[in-house]
């Protein structure tokens, strides 16, 4: 068996994860603490600006969209008192208007979910102006997988309604669901 990748040292490994998804802010969670990063999550605007003025981070992964409010208000928030701060924005809802926004709000990177662990990890540490691209992006077949579960969560694993939003048809999905995911899904 190879040798795992060495963990990076971080002067400050402070990590906060805001996204309303807590299941999903959890396995990330989880996953960034086995990569060195020391770990609070937030799940609402409200909660991730009290913990940025209690602690502010070095590092930030932020989701644009949450219940109480848009995540750019944490990272203007985050890089007001910590300039020099990191923080990277996901999102499910990705397009280049709002990459945009996120960039000039000062975020320095925008990834589209499902993100990678690599990819999110990559673009915290990049010391240059755009992260690398991965050397394994994921495939089709994972994004879709990944992009059902997700809106199958969403609607409180109620089939009807989640064949709705993916405007399909309920067998069709029930068929999906019942398959096991494809063999790369991450996070």
């Amino acid at each position: 068996m190879p040798d795992a990748a060495p963990m990076p040292v971080l002067p400050d490994p402070s990590l906060l994860i805001v996204d309303d998804d807590r299941a999903f802010g959890e396995r990330l969670a989880r996953a960034m603490q086995k990569r060195g990063f020391v770990t609070t999550c937030a799940e609402s605007v409200a909660a991730a600006s009290e913990a940025v003025k209690a602690h502010p981070p070095a590092f930030a992964v932020v989701d644009l969209r949450l219940e109480d409010g848009d995540g750019l208000q944490v990272v203007r928030s985050l890089r007001s008192i910590r300039p020099e701060a990191r923080a990277i924005v996901l999102t499910g809802y990705g397009n280049i208007a709002s990459a945009v926004i996120a960039v000039k709000a000062g975020a320095v990177d925008y990834l589209s979910k499902p993100a990678d662990v690599d990819e999110i990890e990559a673009a915290l540490l990049q010391s240059g102006e755009k992260a690398v691209p991965p050397e394994k992006p994921m495939s089709v077949d994972q994004v879709k997988w990944e992009h059902i579960q997700r809106v199958f969560e969403l609607s409180d694993q109620n089939l009807s309604e989640t064949a709705r939003r993916l405007n399909m048809h309920r067998r069709t999905l029930q068929r999906m669901l019942s398959k096991r995911a494809p063999r790369d899904v991450r996070v």
